[in-house]
């Protein structure tokens, strides 16, 4: 039996990372009771230092995480989370809590967690339809119209291509991966789960995708 190192106030740091992607999500705490319930029940739960009290990880959000494995490391005094992200992990509404970068002593805004912003945005969208949102018009349109922009999209990135004109790859693949996002969420597909199935892949040095035809 593992024999955990708790620090003086009954407590081990947990870093939280999402399973297929690997992006560190948050870090937070555990006491005994929390790391019970988490091998009890799939779901995360912490220990609050704010608060006080255990803290069920999306219960008052919906924004839970589904434990896929729990590693330790060698001193046995720190956990590894990694699960599987509903919704988004911060509770400023960005899906890591790590959105921000230092760098030469100034905060700069990187673009790592975008996908899963606007992601959320779309969701919330289609399940509002909201009067003068884009994506509320492709939805009542019809499935067949939302895979067909995602094919046209996926021309115009090809011409652009073809045409060696780097802005207008740049501006066609956002136009892409934004529709493909729609198509996603459409179908109820987390972007978790295309981290998830890309990392589940076993890449090798000269056979990038094993399960391709070509």
């Amino acid at each position: 039996m593992v024999e955990l190192k708790f620090d003086e106030k009954g407590l081990i740091p947990v870093v939280v990372q999402e399973y297929g992607s690997n992006e560190v999500l948050m870090v937070a705490y555990m006491n005994r009771e929390a790391l019970r319930k988490t091998l009890e029940t799939g779901q995360a739960h912490y220990w609050s230092r704010s608060r006080k009290k255990l803290w069920h990880k999306g219960e008052t959000s919906g924004n839970y995480q589904v434990v896929k494995e729990i590693l330790y490391d060698c001193d046995e005094d720190t956990l590894l989370l990694k699960v599987q992200q509903i919704g988004n992990a911060c509770h400023t509404g960005h899906h890591s809590c790590f959105f921000r970068k230092l760098q030469d002593g100034l905060e700069v805004s990187p673009s790592s967690t975008i996908l899963h912003e606007i992601q959320q945005v779309i969701r919330q969208r289609i399940r509002e339809l909201p009067e003068g949102s884009y994506v509320a018009k492709l939805v009542r349109s019809g499935e067949d119209r939302i895979w067909k922009k995602v094919a046209e999209e996926s021309v115009e990135t090809i011409l652009a291509f073809k045409g060696h004109n780097r802005g207008a790859i740049i501006y066609e693949t956002a136009d892409l991966l934004f529709h493909l996002l729609v198509l996603l969420t459409y179908e109820g597909i987390d972007l978790s789960d295309i981290w998830q199935e890309l990392g589940g892949r076993k890449w090798k040095k000269k056979q990038d995708y094993p399960s391709s035809s070509t």
